[in-house]
């Protein structure tokens, strides 16, 4: 019994590959629940007993368990359904099914309650083919998928009868594939002081490309086709630019009655390093003429990409279980999500290799590009309330809503990443096989919602993006 932490830590290093939440996650781009009870429960989870989830929500909560061991085996599923429009033409992503392990360990010993475990913390992602509007007419694949997770080491005490606080040191990963091809009219926008609406490129491989590009009063290339960013190595587990970092929650939960419990949490915000990867290519195509006439040329600048300053926000919330009867709980919270703290931009830096393979591209070597498109997201609030009902010794039902206003501003809106849902409906149920084994199950749906950016009037097009989702997660349980 001893040697089960030892070895669930082996564990969740062994998985820790495997964990992959680069769906649209959907309150902006965190999950509406962790863990099925909560998950069932409309995402509700501060002040009752939800198991080793327990410790991605508000880690005093693990102290409510029964005194014992408690190990819980995960397995979700995240099926989004992501539509865009421009100009009568539509384009539905093709990233409709990710999965996601997770594993969580939790032994209460007296007023101690400690822990290990391993799970998705959130994400966004779609990918668009070869044919759609974005492909630029040159067949190129649209695609992001963003993931974050977490090993945590969370750790409770209860005071006293009623009060119970608790807190956890994360290990915090991110992972990030991206293919975006960008119009002549955004990098125009974008490399342009005096316009700059949605993001700004500067840096000498801009300056270089500018002595060269004849609307900017360069000579030799008359027209950018498009441009296309690729780094991506198309796995469903990890990205190709990755970046590490650490975290850390606090929490409490107090019984005000035998009926009444109230909890509160703080998250902090993330310290990751930036996500980076050594193999990444900037394509330009282009109309030019070096020499023989204007044609089209494609110029692939390989080199280093770093996504610099993406953390995942601070969160704060409280919440309240009532045992109304014997049989029915209700519990409630509202949280608040700062996005406006770390999603105001999306920056990438792009250095050029030294040594280039294509001839074309040598003239652009050692030279870097800083990318910037704007995200200016709103703070989020989420009201989360659900109930549960005990049918019998062995069977719980669930259900619950989940409602959250759209953090994107629609200026801002990327058909890449669309985290725009804002209601979900929750249920599930929770079956007890006896006093040591039980399964949890939760399914969610989010409303279908749509938002268009309306482009600039002129040279950039209005995009509508659509977002619903359906999904469940689901946990075995083993008490010892």
């Amino acid at each position: 019994m001893n040697r089960i932490p030892g070895r669930l830590t082996a564990l969740c290093a062994a998985i820790l590959p495997l964990v992959s939440v680069n769906a649209l996650a959907t309150n902006g781009m965190n999950m509406e629940g962790y863990g099925p009870i909560a998950a069932a429960m409309g995402g509700a989870s501060m002040a009752y007993d939800n198991g080793s989830a327990a410790m991605m929500n508000n880690p005093a909560t693990i102290g409510l368990m029964d005194e014992g061991d408690r190990l819980d085996a995960f397995f979700g599923f995240l099926g989004p359904d992501v539509e865009s429009e421009t100009m009568g033409m539509k384009a539905k992503s093709d990233g409709n099914a990710y999965y996601m392990p997770a594993v969580g360990f939790l032994r209460k010993r007296e007023n101690l309650t400690y822990g290990i475990g391993m799970y998705g913390q959130g994400g966004m992602g779609t990918e668009y083919g070869s044919s759609s509007f974005m492909s630029m007419g040159a067949g190129l694949e649209n695609r992001t998928e963003l993931s974050v997770g977490r090993v945590i080491a969370p750790l409770s005490f209860n005071v006293n009868d009623k009060l119970v606080v608790g807190g956890s040191v994360d290990f915090v990963w991110a992972g990030l594939d991206l293919r975006m091809a960008m119009s002549e009219a955004q990098f125009a926008d974008m490399a342009n002081p005096m316009a700059q609406n949605i993001g700004t490129a500067s840096g000498s491989l801009v300056n270089a490309f500018g002595a060269l590009y004849e609307p900017f009063g360069g000579s030799g290339i008359s027209q950018l086709n498009y441009a296309y960013f690729d780094f991506s190595n198309g796995s469903r587990f990890s990205g190709k630019a990755r970046g590490y970092g650490a975290a850390g929650k606090i929490g409490a939960a107090y019984k005000v009655n035998n009926q009444l419990t109230v909890g509160a949490t703080y998250h902090s915000e993330t310290q990751l390093g930036d996500m980076e990867t050594d193999e990444a290519v900037v394509r330009m195509n282009v109309n030019a003429n070096f020499g023989g006439g204007y044609q089209d040329y494609d110029i692939p600048v390989s080199g280093k990409i770093k996504v610099k300053n993406f953390q995942w926000p601070s969160t704060y919330g409280i919440g309240a279980a009532f045992q109304a009867t014997d049989k029915l709980l209700l519990a409630a919270d509202i949280k608040r999500i700062n996005w406006a703290d770390t999603m105001q931009d999306f920056r990438m830096v792009f250095t050029a290799d030294a040594v280039q393979s294509n001839p074309l591209a040598m003239g652009f070597a050692g030279l870097n590009l800083d990318a910037n498109l704007y995200q200016r997201w709103d703070d989020q609030t989420v009201y989360q309330i659900g109930g549960a009902y005990q049918v019998d010794k062995q069977l719980t039902l669930r259900a619950g809503y989940n409602r959250a206003d759209n953090p994107v501003p629609n200026s801002y809106l990327n058909a890449l990443f669309p985290a725009i849902v804002e209601e979900h409906i929750t249920a599930g149920f929770g079956y007890g096989f006896n006093e040591k084994q039980s399964i949890d199950f939760s399914l969610q749906h989010a409303l279908p919602v749509s938002n268009t950016n309306p482009g600039n009037g002129s040279t950039i097009p209005a995009v509508t993006s659509r977002h619903s989702q359906t999904s469940f997660q689901f946990i075995y349980s083993h008490r010892f």
